[in-house]
């Protein structure tokens, strides 16, 4: 009897997920799919690396943040609703990732007890390494949230709103964010030359 009874409750629940021509519809599940997160991660790795690369300083630490916010994404993926969101949320990951990487950083250069040794590298002697060096000095020179924005806007080639979307900030704070960052970077970058 109990049987009996499963089995018409089994038969109620696909008659009412059927549609009108008898096809019992597909489970929508929430969240985006293993195979998706995966695809996106692999087809954007390297601007998720050069994301990185412009808000930390050294490369192994930039494949660690982008690795782990792949892992991370991947066990909170269901909470992604939208799966054309799942990028935004892989940037957004970098991005909170990389602040955390320099808080350590910094914490650990305070727990230091002598400084660390300056280190040349063997490219300094080029014109384009030291330009790319005065505007990475330049860029750490800004305010976190005109660094990530500058970032965010021009190398990850994203819409002012989606730099909004990402950092949880206002279009108009994106907009203000970035016009100080692009005239402290003038002022900096002009003084490096000079």
């Amino acid at each position: 009897m109990a049987d009996a009874t499963a089995a018409g409750v089994t038969a109620d629940a696909t008659a009412a997920a059927a549609g009108p021509t008898g096809d019992v519809a597909a489970e929508v599940v929430a969240g985006t799919t293993v195979d998706h997160l995966t695809a996106t991660y692999q087809a954007h790795y390297r601007s998720l690396l050069g994301l990185a690369a412009l808000l930390l300083d050294d490369t192994a630490s930039c494949e660690d943040v982008v690795q782990e916010a792949f892992i991370r994404v991947h066990s909170a993926r269901n909470r992604v609703r939208d799966r054309e969101k799942t990028l935004a949320y892989l940037r957004q990951t970098v991005v909170n990732l990389s602040r955390s990487a320099l808080r350590r950083r910094i914490l650990g250069l305070k727990l230091l007890s002598k400084p660390m040794p300056d280190m040349a590298s063997a490219e300094e002697g080029a014109y384009d390494q030291l330009e790319r060096d005065d505007l990475i000095k330049a860029m750490r020179g800004l305010q976190r949230r005109q660094r990530e924005v500058l970032v965010l806007r021009y190398f990850a080639d994203m819409t002012e709103s989606q730099v909004a979307e990402t950092l949880g900030i206002s279009l108009g704070s994106v907009k203000a964010y970035g016009s100080r960052g692009i005239a402290a970077l003038r002022v900096a970058m002009e003084a490096a030359q000079s």
